[in-house]
């Protein structure tokens, strides 16, 4: 059985943990692979090897650590279809939106290369008599990154591009259920020139984690996933005197109003609800139709579409498929509880997704499209994350009822509206309790010069993931006030007629 191990200090390094986790496929139940589970004692290894690396990478210039993301860009561009199947093997969601995943998190490399701008700081003259002030924007250190199943490249491309960029050094700890491509953006990142110990992978399960939270020499930690992992993190790390940014749940609703362009909303709603299997913290899970008639015209849509999506493995000839499978066989059980749960409490099974069997991989975890309708706040398919394809249908009399409900719900990450108002939708937008706001737009993730977070349960910590947060998160400032008393300065200078380089 082929393991997957640790990247430390520029190679793949052979774990002396006896511990293990099974990698699967999970289109067909089958373990393909293991992952070692690091003890604490190599933890804190891979934070010294870090540690060390440190001091020079910090004094290596903004614009020598942009040129290495440059060629790190160009080398995830070069080998984008390898590290797409890895992910859709591994994780299940589709080609294509492993994919975009990928491009999504490129992109945040393609703003990281612009640090020397992102990390000049600031000026000021003569603040007083013959006084300048400037301040300088310094990395923290050791910083750590603890990445969900769901965008085993994505999610860690949030973090770590910023965090080399800005001059830190970074431990990757990536979901046990998918970490192969951790490996090989490592093996990436070494081949465009970053010095060996910046960029460390270490896989394990809490005992890591516990390990990085606690690690003196640890001064900044990342994370996406759960809300009560994500205040676990927050909790922990805080406590140990550790910046933290803690990204959790969500329960993404749209407003579907009765102006609005009935199909265009209907297919972005399929896309976001169904798209990944729901195995998104952006997903579409709660649509809200303002009136009756809205509501039966977006069911009719809806079970039209749903009745010709085609599910199935990631990876397929021909044809590709528009769903694939979740992540495990534990998870497809809590999605199936849930849809259970839903019938039980009252709420209108459309569509019954727990018995869906693809022909020739029925071991595989797949769940279909499930669409419920009658939905009530106080069920739990509405208050819950359920992370899997169901949509809960909410029918409400007018605006200002969805409005409200949106902003009782405990999580606030992101959410939508359609309409063709602009005054509504302005109205919307300034006053919806979540962080991220889509008008007509289903999943309004923010392109990766702007930041990503909700607010709410859905986030802990003040800054959020990328932008000029990413920036922030990852520098402290230091401001220096200086005054230089008047002198003669006797020196001998000879002409220079090159240009001057760096």
């Amino acid at each position: 059985m082929e393991t997957v191990q640790n990247f430390i200090n520029g190679q793949i390094t052979e774990s002396r943990s006896e511990r293990f986790a099974p990698i699967y496929n999970p289109a067909t139940g089958e373990q393909t692979r293991q992952v070692v589970l690091s003890s604490a004692a190599e933890v804190e290894q891979v934070v010294a090897v870090a540690d060390a690396a440190f001091p020079a990478w910090a004094k290596t210039s903004p614009l020598k650590r942009a040129r290495v993301m440059f060629k790190f860009k160009a080398l995830l561009e070069q080998n984008m279809d390898k590290l797409a199947r890895i992910i859709s093997n591994e994780h299940g969601k589709v080609y294509s939106d492993a994919v975009g995943e990928v491009t999504r998190g490129l992109e945040v490399v393609e703003f990281a290369c612009g640090i020397p701008h992102l990390q000049k700081g600031e000026h000021s003259a003569n603040v007083g008599t013959g006084v300048d002030s400037h301040s300088l924007m310094q990395p923290l250190g050791v910083c750590v990154g603890v990445t969900p199943f769901n965008f085993p490249a994505m999610v860690p491309m949030w973090m770590f591009p910023i965090s080399l960029a800005t001059g830190n050094t970074f431990i990757l700890k990536p979901s046990e259920k998918d970490p192969s491509l951790a490996l090989e953006l490592a093996k990436l990142l070494k081949e465009a020139g970053l010095p060996d110990g910046v960029f460390n992978v270490v896989n394990g399960d809490k005992e890591a984690v516990d390990v990085l939270l606690t690690e003196p020499r640890v001064q900044a930690v990342s994370f996406v996933g759960s809300t009560p992992i994500a205040e676990y993190i927050y909790s922990t790390a805080s406590a140990h005197g550790k910046r933290c940014q803690a990204l959790g749940g969500a329960k993404n609703h749209c407003i579907l109003m009765p102006d609005a362009d009935l199909e265009m909303a209907a297919n972005a709603i399929m896309g976001a609800a169904f798209g990944a299997a729901g195995e998104r913290c952006m997903a579409l899970s709660v649509a809200v139709v303002v009136g009756d008639e809205t509501g039966d015209k977006l069911i009719a849509n809806l079970t039209d579409q749903i009745a010709k999506m085609h599910i199935g493995p990631g990876i397929v000839d021909g044809t590709e498929n528009d769903m694939g499978p979740v992540i495990s066989a534990v998870h497809k059980a809590k999605i199936c509880d849930y849809i259970t749960t839903g019938v039980e409490q009252g709420a209108s099974l459309l569509i019954d997704g727990r018995n869906l069997v693809i022909e020739g991989h029925e071991e595989g975890y797949f769940v279909g499209p499930t669409l419920f309708d009658n939905v009530l706040p106080e069920m739990t398919i509405y208050k819950e994350e359920i992370f899997g394809p169901v949509l809960a249908i909410v029918r409400v009399p007018d605006y200002q009822t969805g409005l409200d409900l949106i902003n009782r719900h405990e999580y606030g990450n992101g959410t939508a509206i359609f309409t063709r108002d602009g005054e509504t939708a302005r109205q919307f937008s300034e006053d919806v309790l979540a962080g991220m706001v889509g008008i007509n737009v289903p999943i309004p993730v923010p392109m990766a010069f702007h930041s990503f977070g909700g607010w709410k349960r859905s986030v802990f910590g003040p800054l959020n993931v990328h932008g000029n947060d990413g920036v922030r998160f990852y520098t402290r400032m230091k401001t220096v006030t200086s005054r230089w008393p008047a002198s003669v300065r006797l020196e001998q200078h000879t002409s220079a007629f090159t240009m001057p380089t760096m």
